[in-house]
């Protein structure tokens, strides 16, 4: 590996502390101390003024992540999310085996049409801990379908995940020789549901879900005893589902080969992203007062939206300093074509289980994919990008993630929380190995 400059190394410096920061003090907003260092980096090392630095500012990232997480916020706020997630649960007809795979396709549904995979966990989890207690099931194994259903899905082009992911990618893509960036944007999306359904189903199948299906033995329930019908939606609750079945159409349809030709210039510039399209619908909602502005404002993720923001501004300043590429050699130094997916799935899961996956490890890592590829002499680039948000998001179980605690707040009264916050953290730190294996032989031997 050639020597390291001082901008390189105090870049990489910067960026480790920001992480560490990160792991031992949640009050510290990663993204505005990236913004930060970033500024004394790029002024002291990188010959960059603090205007130049602000210009790195992802903006088009931030409007995209504003719309999408503003519209499934009022979606929220009046109710019909959840009033959607009532009814559904409702198809297993109170067969109680069905139960877990139907919170699992549940909750991969939603997160993928837009409200992401903390959002979806958020409002999954109540109802599917609540079930586990009345089916017998143990709130582990329900936190792997959960969890696993919305990390699967956090990758959906419609999903926050997923949005900064491919707004990535975007940039990169002159450099890997992608075109076709929509299809490319569902087969990391399908890489990721596969990997993350695959290794989630094997542990609770092993750990006790296949002994509790097979105690079921076809028994019934009554279905309101497992979730009593909710009231009829609203007005402004069916207001709001049509705006969500209009934003997954005017978003996919325009992309269309047989539809494109079809419509006006003017419609396809105002659809051209998703972000714009739910800035569109939002304000449709807004006119008819559908949901309550203010708190669907005060709702939005505002600390998640600010931390990838801020720290694709640290990432940015460490391209131009050589910090990227300084990183870059010292994973090639231990990679090659193959391996590289398991490494980097095992350096994503071990700084995922302390950090944020999406607002820090995500953009830290994709940007070093054109580097590596060209330093360890070949790689399928998509293989690589689906390694780091695999190897990132199959920790996030962990109790030292927003969704692990989110499913240990909600578990029923008579489970013994310590013991579960126990199983969920050695499952979680596990996950870095088991994710390094399963980036190895599904994007390196299978080549998915």
């Amino acid at each position: 590996m050639d020597s390291i400059s001082t901008a390189a190394l105090v870049s990489l410096i910067a960026l480790v502390v920001v992480v560490i920061i990160s792991c031992v003090n949640e009050e510290l907003n990663p993204g505005f101390l990236s913004i930060g260092f970033a500024i004394v980096v790029g002024g002291i090392w990188a010959n960059l003024s603090g205007t130049a630095v602000m210009r790195l500012f992802p903006t088009n990232l931030f409007m995209i992540l504003a719309g999408m997480t503003f519209l499934f916020a009022m979606a929220q706020n009046n109710g019909t999310m959840s009033k959607f997630t009532a009814y559904a649960v409702r198809l297993c007809g109170g067969n109680t085996r069905l139960i877990p795979l139907i919170l699992f396709l549940l909750t991969t549904f939603l997160t993928t049409i837009g409200p992401g995979n903390i959002a979806s966990v958020a409002l999954m989890a109540p109802v599917a801990m609540a079930l586990a207690t009345r089916i017998g099931l143990s709130a582990f194994l329900m936190t792997l379908v959960v969890v696993g259903a919305a990390n699967g899905a956090a990758f959906s082009p419609f999903a926050p995940t997923g949005i900064i992911s491919n707004n990535i990618i975007a940039k990169l893509a002159p450099q890997l020789g992608l075109t076709d960036l929509t299809g490319l944007a569902w087969k990391i999306h399908w890489n990721s549901e596969v990997a993350q359904s695959v290794v989630n189903f094997a542990g609770f199948m092993v750990f006790g879900g296949w002994a509790w299906l097979g105690k079921q033995k076809g028994d019934v329930l009554h279905i309101d005893e497992i979730a009593p019908k909710p009231e009829p939606f609203t007005t402004k609750q069916w207001l709001t589902l049509g705006s969500v079945v209009a934003l997954i159409l005017m978003v996919v349809l325009p992309g269309l080969p047989a539809v494109k030709p079809l419509l006006p210039k003017a419609v396809i510039n105002m659809f051209s992203n998703v972000g714009s399209v739910a800035f569109i619908l939002a304000t449709v909602l807004m006119l008819f007062q559908a949901a309550d502005v203010k708190a669907s404002i005060r709702a939005m993720p505002w600390v998640a939206i600010m931390m990838v923001c801020g720290v694709t501004v640290l990432i940015e300043v460490m391209d131009k300093a050589g910090g990227l590429n300084a990183l870059v050699s010292m994973i090639a130094s231990i990679s090659g074509p193959v391996t590289v997916n398991a490494w980097l799935g095992l350096f994503t899961g071990v700084i995922s289980a302390y950090s944020s996956s999406s607002g820090v490890v995500v953009p830290m890592f994709l940007p070093l994919v054109p580097g590596l590829i060209k330093e360890i002499g070949g790689g399928n680039p998509i293989a690589l990008i689906s390694s780091i948000n695999v190897g990132a998001h199959l920790v996030d179980s962990s109790p030292l993630s927003t969704l692990g605690a989110l499913c240990i707040a909600c578990a029923g009264e008579h489970e013994d929380k310590s013991k579960l916050f126990k199983h969920l953290l050695l499952w979680g730190l596990a996950m870095s190995v088991v994710g390094a294996f399963a980036c190895w032989l599904f994007f390196g031997v299978l080549n998915l």
